[in-house]
């Protein structure tokens, strides 16, 4: 999942509302609060406060349901996220077969800790409970593309070429 919204990321004036403000115009009254904050959090990236309260100040519904379906799924996020989303699968199979190892190649090479963005706003990692490639293990996707049997060595070519690359 790639952004397309870095000049809003850390924006939250009322300018970056015009984008919500189309996102209303596009979802009838009926469309369920989970597909409003998918569409919502694929336009900014995340899902800003300030969006999240305009989102019920429109709907005229509580905030605290709003902040409640987004916290319960954790497909939805609340802070930005950089270009690429490491996801470092941290389920069993993966577990056993050194993922410790990975996020400590990870926190190292990208010199960050887990859902920080790096410097140059192009990483963020996360670890999540399981991938289903427990074949593959130890195994990350990087937004769509999965990358197993993962060393070290493979992690910090992975990103070399990545960074390397200008995408």
């Amino acid at each position: 999942m790639t952004c397309s919204c870095q000049n809003i990321r850390n924006n939250n004036t009322r300018e970056s509302l015009e984008i919500l403000e189309q996102i209303l115009l596009e979802c009838d009254e009926e469309t369920n609060l989970i597909t409003l904050l998918q569409k919502v959090q694929n336009s900014y990236g995340y899902l800003p406060e300030n969006v999240m309260k305009e989102i019920a100040i429109k709907r005229n519904i509580k905030e605290a349901k709003v902040y409640g379906v987004a916290s319960f799924y954790s497909q939805f996020r609340m802070k930005p996220i950089g270009k690429y989303l490491i996801m470092l699968c941290q389920g069993t199979a993966c577990h056993v077969n050194g993922s410790a190892a990975i996020e400590s190649a990870l926190k190292d090479i990208l010199d960050v800790s887990e859902g920080e963005i790096t410097p140059d706003g192009l990483f963020t990692y996360i670890n999540v409970a399981c991938l289903g490639c427990c074949s593959l293990a130890p195994v990350m996707m990087i937004n769509d593309q999965t990358y197993a049997k993962l060393t070290y060595d493979k992690v910090n070519s992975i990103i070399s070429e990545i960074r390397g690359s200008g995408k």
